[in-house]
């Protein structure tokens, strides 16, 4: 079981984020319209790849009666994550390295909260979530990993990976690793924007911030 941090900064962040509910109202369940199927089942298989024991059958996430408000876009979103998550070429271990750090970074409740189970299942340990949570000057670090991390910090300040950072990226990453990493970091950053800005409950179970 994922452990539990509470600090009064985590407090504060889950509050401004998560108090009053969904800026925009949830569909009710049993009027969601058929085309969420092929949705719930992409987020059904990305809920069992972070826990394969767990029995999701009648479950529904809870971000589909919300998205489903705009399923044209949403549809369009689930395609990119089935592309970047199950049909990706960076490294699973590597892909959540630098999703966990966008996640922190954006204080994002709902996305830190799955994703510190999918970089769990893909060999990231409790001690290295906390060194995400540090950041890239965080002690233990290889040089490689240190530079995923500082290329999440450099995009987000400078829309740029500086030519030192992206050296060292280069010396693992091939051509399309090396595409598809800024991508996730932006396609994760959006998806932190609009559930933070819509005000996403958590999944249940989830405990955001607080997950470990």
């Amino acid at each position: 079981m994922d452990g539990i941090v509470i600090t009064p900064e985590i407090e504060a962040r889950e509050a401004q984020v998560l108090d009053g509910g969904p800026r925009i109202t949830l569909i009710p369940v049993e009027d969601l319209p058929p085309e969420s199927e092929s949705v719930r089942d992409f987020l059904k298989q990305m809920a069992h790849k972070r826990d394969p024991d767990a029995n999701y059958e009648g479950e529904t996430p809870t971000i589909l009666p919300l998205m489903m408000r705009h399923p044209e876009l949403f549809r369009l979103q689930a395609n990119l994550g089935v592309q970047l998550l199950v049909d990706g070429f960076l490294p699973p271990r590597i892909r959540e390295i630098a999703i966990l750090r966008v996640a922190w970074l954006c204080g994002a409740p709902y996305e830190w909260g799955e994703h510190v189970g999918f970089a769990k299942q893909a060999g990231v340990t409790g001690e290295e979530i906390e060194a995400i949570i540090e950041g890239p000057d965080a002690p233990g670090w290889p040089d490689f990993e240190r530079a995923i991390l500082r290329s999440v910090a450099e995009l987000r300040a400078d829309s740029m990976i500086s030519d030192a950072t992206w050296a060292v990226l280069a010396e693992t990453l091939d051509e399309r690793q090396l595409i598809e990493l800024p991508v996730v970091i932006g396609q994760y950053q959006a998806v932190a924007y609009y559930q933070n800005a819509l005000r996403l409950p958590l999944h249940p179970g989830s405990k955001g911030l607080r997950t470990r």
